[in-house]
């Protein structure tokens, strides 16, 4: 825990206590499931756990309730640490623990009540949550999105893309996508079930992002998606033949669990290796890191233990020189926080949104200002997360069979 929370927390703890846990769940391009942690003075804190579809996301989220109920909710890291371990026998409690079950469920349930448990910690306090984080090293946080051409071997289509996003009113200037395959009809060398790809493939790969660059030019960033299809030779082909393009990254290229060849792949890579979003906790980013398997850590803070494990990930990153970005599918909600927390990490690069397209998803939280500006989120100046949900857009969009929570 920082120095500033144990300073601004001394004379507060163990004033206050826990007294409910309420989640929801939203429907839109993707489920949400939100979390309110609520203080016996009717304080509250909002965070979102990690779910589309969604599917238990809830059911977790009430077995880690009970013992929770009636503890300091600044005692975070005591709350994270020990949550999902067992109780006393015989309690409710007894049968949730991180070995029972979904175990990957139960720690997404757990990051997202650890998120809102910080938001709500920064109202009892009366400072924003990245002072108690220790401080922001940045004003405003880069977001990048998904805007892609409808076809990146059609100059005319990476054209028309180009002036969208340059005319983009978010002005987001950072875009991830991926790249299209051939089939077994038209390219003799192509085997769906194999995880290489043919000589005509990468020879589109180089000829598609050339595209996206020339039609881009070169104050935008493009970063190049591989959703983990690839083999370590098939991977370092194609940091290859993008790398003309320089590209911000090049990410998760194989499959997710580290092995030396991810090892090999960052030495042999022309382009910066990202990868981390389905990875949990510092135990699963520690070989990343120490055994220099990319360049670039990305996780997804709903996904691997919230504020303080990501921070911890991060202070342990540092030390072997290598930034910070984040995944993040997640709402407006988690969009907003994940920058907030951004904005304690000292080499922090970009942070994933699926928002910022002027659709009902933008007008979730009230908050004062300008959600998306220049291609950045602020570090607000407000206690906890500096914002709150607005009922009626939340209740108008409620997955089937949700009851509002207030």
């Amino acid at each position: 825990m920082t120095a500033a929370f144990q300073v601004l927390g001394e004379t507060e703890k163990g004033r206050q206590k826990i007294r409910d846990i309420k989640a929801i769940t939203l429907q839109g391009q993707r489920s949400y499931t939100l979390v309110k942690v609520i203080a016996e003075d009717g304080l509250y804190g909002i965070g979102e756990a990690y779910g589309s579809p969604g599917v238990g996301m809830k059911e977790q989220i009430e077995a880690i309730k009970p013992s929770l109920i009636g503890r300091d909710p600044l005692s975070i890291d005591v709350l994270y640490t020990t949550m999902g371990q067992n109780r006393e026998p015989g309690t409710a409690w007894a049968g949730a623990s991180r070995t029972d079950g979904s175990a990957h469920a139960l720690m997404r349930a757990a990051s997202g009540i650890e998120m809102a448990l910080w938001d709500l910690a920064g109202k009892i306090l009366g400072v924003p949550s990245t002072v108690l984080l220790g401080g922001k090293f940045r004003d405003k946080v880069r977001v990048y999105n998904h805007a892609q051409p409808r076809d990146i071997l059609e100059r005319s289509s990476c054209e028309e893309w180009a002036q969208q996003v340059k005319e983009d009113p978010a002005g987001i200037t950072c875009h991830k996508f991926g790249f299209p395959h051939t089939t077994p009809d038209t390219d003799a060398g192509r085997d769906v079930a194999n995880r290489v790809l043919t000589i005509r493939e990468l020879r589109q790969i180089e000829e598609g992002f050339a595209n996206c660059r020339e039609a881009l030019g070169w104050d935008h960033d493009i970063m190049v998606h591989c959703h983990w299809e690839y083999d370590v030779r098939t991977a370092i082909q194609i940091a290859e033949a993008v790398a003309p393009i320089k590209p911000l990254w090049l990410e998760d290229a194989m499959i997710v669990n580290h092995s030396e060849s991810w090892k090999r792949l960052t030495a042999s890579s022309p382009v910066p290796i990202c990868t981390g979003e389905n990875l949990w906790r510092r135990h699963e980013f520690a070989d990343f890191i120490i055994h220099q398997g990319c360049d670039i850590l990305h996780p997804d803070l709903r996904n691997s233990g919230g504020f303080l494990e990501n921070k911890r990930i991060a202070d342990m990153a540092e030390i072997w020189g290598l930034p910070m970005a984040t995944h993040n599918t997640g709402s407006q909600l988690n969009t907003w926080a994940t920058c907030q927390w951004a904005g304690s990490i000292r080499d922090f690069i970009a942070c994933e949104t699926v928002t910022g397209k002027g659709d009902w998803m933008d007008e979730l939280l009230i908050l004062d200002g300008t959600y998306i500006e220049n291609g950045h989120i602020r570090i607000t100046e407000k206690p906890g997360f500096g914002v709150d949900l607005d009922p009626d857009v939340a209740r108008a969009h409620l997955a089937e069979g949700e009851t509002w929570w207030a």
